[in-house]
């Protein structure tokens, strides 16, 4: 199994300070449609085929490969992504706390293995350490908060839909 997390401070100094509701309506954009968020060309199909008042189904194709994931929301705390179908399975955590001195929080965390791989075995391996990378968690965490930052400054940061 791997095991990854990384945490990023929300308003580092320097950066335009961001509330915990509008880091959680780019979570919540993020779960519902990946690709604002991730590098153009790597997902090149992202749609919502399920919703519920707790939970969404998504499909998409990420580095060519299809997924189906099922996302819960525990509102301006937490997001789940469980993986359903794809190489992967168990889940992946984007979760806002502040921390011991008040100060807002993203981390991801990811609890997860290979489907049809060995536990532990080379492959799981390989994507400890891609995850543990200075391009892994906290790269995603530091782009997932610049790109939050873009959005609201083009005025495509909704935060009427945000309570979910």
């Amino acid at each position: 199994m791997i095991y990854s997390t990384a945490t990023a401070q929300v308003n580092p100094p320097g950066e335009l300070p961001l509330t915990r509701a509008q880091v959680w309506a780019g979570l919540v954009l993020k779960a519902r449609d990946a690709r604002l968020f991730l590098p153009p060309g790597l997902c090149t199909y992202c749609e919502v085929v399920e919703e519920s008042k707790t939970h969404i189904v998504r499909e998409a194709t990420i580095a060519g490969t299809d997924v189906r994931e099922i996302i819960t929301f525990e509102p301006q705390t937490k997001v789940t992504f469980f993986q359903a179908t794809g190489p992967r399975e168990g889940a992946i955590v984007n979760e806002l706390f502040e921390d011991a001195s008040g100060n807002l929080q993203l981390r991801f965390y990811c609890y997860i293995g290979l489907r049809g791989k060995e536990p532990n075995g080379p492959e799981e391996q390989a994507e400890q350490a891609q995850f543990d990378s200075d391009k892994g968690y906290k790269a995603a965490l530091l782009s997932t908060l610049k790109r939050t930052r873009e959005l609201l400054a083009e005025g495509k940061l909704s935060l009427s839909g945000a309570a979910q």
